[in-house]
């Protein structure tokens, strides 16, 4: 099962690694394909979207089929398809369809770890596990920064996503050479219950709306934003972009790894959740205010939203301990599919505000851009505060 757990991160890595890349190679295809932020937008919006609506055929998989065969297979068709239809790309649209593909690959790697720690480990360790794998996990994010913007510097654009074509390949076929599936949980007549149990659990959807809100700031600006905001405001190259993105991208590992363990050291899992993401909106706030520099300041700015944009698992963690044990699957995707998607409405909607709001003021667009990701993430919180807290 450890082979199995650490071909498992490496398919994360590169989940991590596609839900942000994006923002480094951004120069490079708008003089190579006219794709234009908004365009870049819609294609990372596609990839979260896409992500998020395959965690219900996903969930159902893991608990009927098994987290190897599910991984493997749409790691292979959709990781490797999808990248090898990018490195082919000629206009915008091709960036759209392959983003779709490879949303679809990476849908099922860090679900079907997250269902194995939940079957195979005590429950009380299962937000450590979960943000371990989170962390290492996350390295991806990194490799999607500086290490990618001299990748593109060696091979160009087109020979680095070859490149992924093939390791997402090889990452898919040993996840089906050595995870091996838990075995099922037996209830009654055999394996009941559909995602609509979950739906009706009203203890969940505070808790749902919190992993809808928390993700997005981080995740929109990581994934795409900080690369156009910091080339049209301050006019910063590639290089400089990649260092900015690897800054944020060790921010949210840490983050990442601080968040695992505060549920049991603090004895709570929604103050936990509750206190990191209003700082994450001060942090927001902090950005309006600075959002012309000095570029250093907003920098470290944007490295502390990614560091408290990082509750991902211990929400996981506080939504996971009210799902019944045979349904563990379809309840880890489900929330995985708020986070997700609230990922992806945010691309989009951002997109389109920027799109609006360009003109002289080269900074207007980000204000307002970071002036939305506040309200959603506050309101979120707002409603948060109607949830029950859970330890077990």
């Amino acid at each position: 099962m450890q082979a199995g757990l650490i071909i498992l991160c490496l398919g994360y890595v590169l989940s991590q690694f596609f839900r942000a890349f994006l923002a480094v190679l951004s120069s490079s295809l708008q003089s190579d394909l006219g794709a234009t932020p908004g365009d870049l937008a819609f294609a990372s919006g596609l990839w979260f979207l896409t992500f998020a609506a395959m965690q219900l055929p996903v969930g159902w998989a893991l608990d009927r089929v098994g987290p190897s065969r599910t991984a493997a297979v749409l790691l292979l068709i959709g990781g490797g398809g999808g990248a090898l239809v990018f490195a082919l790309a000629g206009t915008p649209v091709h960036i759209s369809l392959a983003m779709v593909l490879i949303g679809i690959g990476c849908s099922p790697v860090l679900m079907a770890s997250y269902y194995i720690f939940a079957r195979e480990y005590p429950p009380r360790r299962f937000a450590t596990l979960a943000a371990l794998m989170l962390g290492v996990g996350s390295l991806g994010n990194l490799v999607a920064s500086y290490p990618t913007a001299l990748a593109v510097e060696l091979l160009g654009w087109r020979g680095t996503l070859f490149g992924l074509a093939g390791l997402s390949t090889a990452v898919a076929i040993g996840i089906a050479l050595t995870v091996r599936d838990p075995s099922r949980v037996e209830v009654a007549d055999g394996p009941k219950g559909s995602v609509f149990d979950i739906l009706r659990m009203p203890v969940l959807w505070p808790i749902f709306v919190m992993m809808f809100v928390a993700y997005a700031p981080s995740a929109a600006l990581r994934g795409l934003w900080i690369g156009p905001y910091l080339n049209d405001v301050f006019s910063l190259e590639r290089g400089a972009v990649g260092i900015a993105s690897l800054v944020m991208g060790v921010a949210m590992i840490l983050g990442t790894l601080a968040y695992g363990p505060m549920d049991r050291l603090l004895g709570t899992r929604k103050g936990v959740v509750l206190g990191g993401n209003l700082l994450a909106c001060v942090a927001l706030g902090g950005l309006m205010v600075l959002v012309d520099g000095p570029v250093v300041l907003v920098v470290a700015l944007i490295a502390v939203i990614g560091f408290f944009g990082a509750s991902f698992p211990v929400i996981l963690a506080h939504g996971r301990a009210f799902v019944p044990p045979h349904l563990v699957g379809r309840g880890v995707t489900m929330l995985n599919f708020f986070g997700i998607g609230g990922v992806g409405i945010m691309q989009f909607a951002s997109g389109r505000l920027h799109a609006e709001m360009t003109g002289a003021d080269l900074s207007l667009p980000y204000f307002a851009i970071f002036g939305f990701l506040l309200a959603f993430l506050a309101g979120g919180c707002a409603i948060y505060l109607l949830s029950r807290d859970s330890l077990d």
